[in-house]
């Protein structure tokens, strides 16, 4: 299934990549009239009023609830890659699991390593995987860790309490520097893909974010409610689902842990060998 962005938006974004300030400042100078006022347009929506770029993500998300556990995820992070994944170098984030109520050092490494239960992300047969650790960057020579982000093929982040994880993006710096990590693949773990949308809802709301909002970064225009029907979680019911939808006033999924969010430039696209629905907001 595909839900796909409009077109000014998919140009826009696309054209973050492409052209800088300088080259925008250029084209209002020299152009005719009909170009220049397209290119201040253009030059409003892509910079701020200090014209620096404004953020806009990284490219290509594979939002899943349970990790890569089927091989329809699979072959879509493959896809993303662009190479096999033996062939590619992942960043393990695993930050969000410690602000979790049942989060333990035992589960963190449990994530990194796959044992003693897999965690269907860091044991899939990567060239390599490191730990990036976001609590420890502040105190790092910041071009240090950014180039052992740029190395990287994929972060594989992991779930735990999304607020906590969403504000160490930003206290980190990793959130400032996605916009130029293009050819970088996210895949979200349950918080570790509820982080990149606008809203969690009060019923995730575990850390409390200095903010005192439910509000994360924004990355896609919808909301995750994941492990649909999960057996351990009893209250994450479709009937739950339903009612959390109607509290976000965006579009949201609810997804069992054999479904994943595939997006691509604005394109979304569900991946799944289980469940899920999508809820669209009425309009007022």
């Amino acid at each position: 299934m595909y839900h796909t962005s409009n077109l000014l938006q998919v140009i826009i974004t696309s054209l973050v990549y492409f052209l800088d300030a300088t080259f925008i400042r250029l084209c209002l100078e020299s152009g005719s009239c009909v170009f220049r006022t397209y290119m201040l347009y253009l030059s409003e929506k892509l910079f701020d009023n200090q014209g620096l770029l404004l953020r806009r993500g990284i490219m290509k998300y594979l939002l899943t609830s349970g990790g890569v556990r089927n091989p329809s995820i699979r072959n879509a992070l493959v896809e993303l890659l662009g190479k096999p994944i033996a062939e590619c170098k992942a960043l393990c984030i695993p930050t969000a699991i410690y602000a979790h109520p049942y989060g333990t050092p035992d589960l963190a490494w449990e994530f990194i390593s796959g044992h003693p239960s897999p965690s269907y992300m860091c044991e899939l047969g990567w060239q390599s995987v490191g730990v990036l650790e976001l609590t420890a960057l502040p105190s790092l020579d910041k071009e240090r860790w950014i180039s052992w982000v740029r190395e990287a093929d994929a972060l594989l982040v992991n779930g735990g309490d999304a607020l906590y994880l969403s504000h160490w993006m930003r206290e980190s710096g990793l959130l400032d520097i996605l916009p130029s990590l293009d050819n970088m693949v996210w895949v979200g773990l349950s918080a570790g893909s509820m982080v990149m949308t606008p809203r969690i809802g009060q019923e995730f709301v575990g850390w409390k974010s200095p903010t005192g909002s439910d509000e994360t970064l924004g990355m896609v225009n919808f909301s995750i409610f994941p492990h649909l029907d999960y057996p351990s979680f009893p209250e994450n019911t479709l009937a739950h689902a339903e009612k959390w939808a109607t509290t976000l006033q965006v579009q949201s999924y609810a997804i069992d842990d054999e479904t994943a969010i595939k997006v691509v430039d604005g394109t979304v696209e569900v991946i799944s060998e289980g469940h899920w629905k999508l809820f669209t907001p009425q309009k007022s």
